[in-house]
């Protein structure tokens, strides 16, 4: 009877630490951090930052979200991307919130957006969302954010060339539950026919010499269909770090309810190719996480250096 209390009493301890602890992950955020090399960097004149945000959810860090706007202006960064996600994609939830963050973002440096879901789902359902996304994407629009709705974008990034492409899928690919999937050949056509701002098709990454290529896909699901692309550095988010993530194991569960995902919140080489996917800032509907504090992530890009030897 004495061991049943004891266990009782370490079981009600254990929950309510675990409450805690859920609550003020979900209210907080850290900055991550990562090292960036590639032999593709070979022009790059000094080390580069590179800020990725995704998935903030509506979720606001001190009044107007200061803090987290503190937290971007600290890092002095080069270039902000945005992999998705900074909304909720719900009649319930006006996107003003989102649009009063991102708007100062490009009074810092340059700012480059891919859709989520969210996004996605509001605007291929204008039926039932009538001109939301469109009048979200306007008021960035017109504060300096460019979208990359299965676009890409060129720009010389401290002497170096680089590729920004953003992609975006289907609603449907999203579904929670059962397996929605697409083929990787489907994938590999979607990645193909990448248009340029002069609405040319852009060319595979890996057949231009010296260029750095950026590839924002807000679902990591699809990542060996990335990297057969050629893509140099891939950041993804969605996963929400998979809710509870475990030491040595990652994140738990997907949105879409499959277990144990092969990226879900951490930074992955794979060989020359960078995997950098977000645990993200915010959180919706299942406001839970554990073991997985919510982050901004800053990459700096870092300059190739030669060997030079001496003949002695």
């Amino acid at each position: 009877m004495k061991i049943l209390i004891i266990l009782a009493i370490a079981a009600v301890i254990l929950a309510a630490a675990s409450a805690l602890e859920i609550y003020r992950e979900v209210h907080s955020f850290s900055v991550t951090r990562y090292n960036v090399t590639s032999p593709r960097l070979k022009k790059l004149r000094r080390e580069t930052k590179i800020l990725f945000l995704s998935d903030l959810h509506n979720r606001i860090y001190g009044r107007h979200n200061e803090r987290l706007l503190q937290a971007v202006r600290k890092e002095n960064p080069d270039l902000i991307l945005i992999g998705g996600d900074m909304l909720v994609g719900r009649l319930d939830e006006p996107f003003d919130t989102a649009v009063e963050f991102v708007r100062q973002l490009p009074d810092i440096c340059p700012v480059y957006y891919a859709n989520g879901n969210h996004e996605e789902r509001m605007k291929e359902y204008a039926g039932k969302y009538g001109s939301a996304f469109a009048d979200y994407r306007k008021a960035l629009e017109e504060c300096g954010v460019r979208f990359l709705e299965n676009d890409i974008d060129y720009l010389n990034l401290n002497g170096q060339k680089t590729a920004v492409c953003g992609l975006e899928f289907p609603i449907y690919t999203y579904k929670k539950i059962r397996k929605s999937y697409m083929e990787k050949k489907d994938v590999a056509d979607y990645l193909s026919a990448f248009h340029t701002s002069d609405d040319k098709t852009a060319r595979d990454p890996g057949s231009i010499p010296d260029q750095y290529t950026i590839l924002l896909a807000h679902n990591p699901a699809y990542m060996d269909a990335y990297l057969d692309w050629g893509a140099d550095l891939i950041l993804s988010g969605h996963l929400h770090g998979g809710l509870v993530r475990i030491p040595g194991l990652g994140g738990v569960v997907t949105p879409q309810g499959f277990f144990f995902p092969k990226y879900s919140g951490e930074m992955t080489r794979e060989g020359e190719q960078t995997v950098i996917v977000s645990r993200g800032l915010g959180s919706h509907t299942l406001n839970i996480r554990l073991f997985n504090v919510p982050e901004l992530i800053s990459i700096r890009l870092m300059p190739v250096v030669e060997n030079c030897c001496n003949d002695m």
